[in-house]
């Protein structure tokens, strides 16, 4: 994959100083006891694709993965959230305007994993969690999925970022697109409610040894979603509502730490592994020193 440095949005979610965190919203990594809580999250809704923002247009840059080319849009969080670009508000704004560079990571592993032969995406039903850009599950499109379902925490960012970005890489008004393609937005805790095709609200069902297959989702993708402790346990309860049992499987891309406030691939992997219903298992490492490797892993059922 050839990508420039300059195509990325540099990774700044946690500042240095504590003046910093007051203005970023960051509160949450103050260790006084006097923390006001987090707002509500917003509420989980569907958003069809002709909901896509009017008013805010994306300017459209190429990435390129080792032959294939997509569109990559750019908004500003101040024209979205009237925020600075560097901002993450947790329970408002959690980051989705921004390309990390697990997204590109994980595309790549995906294309990887189809020429060895280890998957095919033909037919399959794909969950994207934490969109954003939604490059890994339009790549799932191209590559033969019956249906690709994207979501994210903000309903914006699938307005303003998400939509325009499947619009312009895949023809979505098209009857050669195959794919069924649908957006969602919420909160990790609650986003299971909308989703459909899922068995049941049990936190289990898919997890039972007679679990119906025809439920859930083949292949559940999600890159730079693990950054905050707080939110491990929600994310990996939704997985387990969502995956398709015996055979779905979970790609994950992510820094192996977030230094700052505990999250990390790692730190996802020993939950996973705790909990003993799951099998992870390393399939790529990108980057050089220990700071700053980037790992994408491969969570199936035991």
């Amino acid at each position: 994959m050839a990508t420039n440095q300059s195509e990325l949005d540099s990774f700044r979610l946690f500042p240095s100083t504590d003046d910093n965190k007051t203005q970023l919203g960051l509160s949450f990594l103050d260790d006084s006891p006097e923390k006001p809580p987090l707002p509500l999250p917003p509420p989980c809704l569907e958003v069809l694709l002709s909901e896509v923002s009017s008013s805010i247009k994306p300017t459209f840059e190429p990435v390129n993965f080792d032959g294939l080319t997509l569109l990559k849009g750019r908004v500003s969080t101040h024209e979205v959230f009237a925020l600075s670009n560097s901002d993450l508000v947790p329970g408002k704004y959690e980051g989705g305007l921004k390309l990390w560079e697990g997204s590109l990571d994980l595309i790549k592993t995906l294309q990887l994993e189809m020429e060895c032969g280890n998957l095919s995406l033909v037919g399959k039903k794909v969950l994207e969690l934490g969109c954003g850009h939604g490059l890994p599950g339009i790549f799932s499109c191209l590559q033969g999925a019956s249906c690709v379902h994207f979501q994210d925490f903000n309903s914006e960012v699938l307005q303003c970022l998400t939509i325009p970005n499947v619009v312009a890489n895949l023809p979505v008004k098209s009857e050669s697109l195959s794919s069924e393609v649908r957006f969602f937005a919420g909160d990790w805790s609650e986003v299971h409610q909308i989703l459909p095709n899922l068995q049941t609200d049990d936190l289990d069902s898919n997890c039972s040894s007679g679990a119906n297959s025809s439920f859930g989702y083949d292949v559940i993708l999600m890159a730079e979603t693990v950054y905050s402790i707080s939110t491990l346990p929600a994310l990996y309860q939704l997985i387990k509502k969502c995956i398709s049992h015996p055979h779905g499987v979970v790609y994950m891309a992510a820094k192996k730490y977030y230094f700052g406030v505990g999250g990390g691939s790692r730190r996802f992997i020993s939950l996973v592994e705790k909990d003993d219903v799951m099998v992870a298992s390393l399939i790529a490492e990108v980057g050089g020193g220990s700071s700053n490797v980037r790992e994408v892993w491969k969570l199936q059922f035991k």
